[in-house]
């Protein structure tokens, strides 16, 4: 189990810098989420259950891990994770917490399943996650 204590899914460096940095050193840093270094960056549409779709600027593909509580920091911890997707639970002390499983179909296409609290109110819904674009 891998430990990502405190890490904003916006961080400034986040998973997009490692790998412009790191390379392929990624699956070594982190163990579970190895499939993340196959989603592209670019700005993604979300798509609901209900087809009401969202867009987002994707940079750091764990942003996807977190869409309920984005930009707020969290500790997370993998719980299971191979070549096609992985999931992840997170805690947001004092914002709440979510348990989310992402199935990486292809590098522009991927399915998140997400429920949790945030501020006291629960969500739980699917998505289909697609890019559509730069950002």
């Amino acid at each position: 189990m891998s430990y990502l204590r405190g890490r904003s899914p916006w961080g400034a460096l986040g998973l997009a810098g490692l790998l412009a940095v790191a390379g392929p050193v990624f699956a070594f840093a982190l163990p579970g989420l190895e499939s993340f270094v196959r989603i592209e960056p670019g700005r993604w549409q979300l798509r609901d259950s209900a087809g009401a779709p969202r867009s987002i600027c994707l940079r750091d593909p764990i942003a996807l891990v977190q869409l309920e509580h984005a930009a707020i920091s969290c500790e997370q911890e993998v719980v299971a994770g191979d070549k096609a997707g992985a999931t992840v639970q997170y805690s947001c002390p004092g914002r709440g917490y979510g348990h989310t499983s992402i199935r990486i179909e292809t590098p522009r296409l991927a399915r998140i399943d997400t429920q949790g609290l945030i501020d006291g109110r629960p969500f739980s819904y699917r998505v289909e996650a697609r890019k559509v674009g730069a950002c």
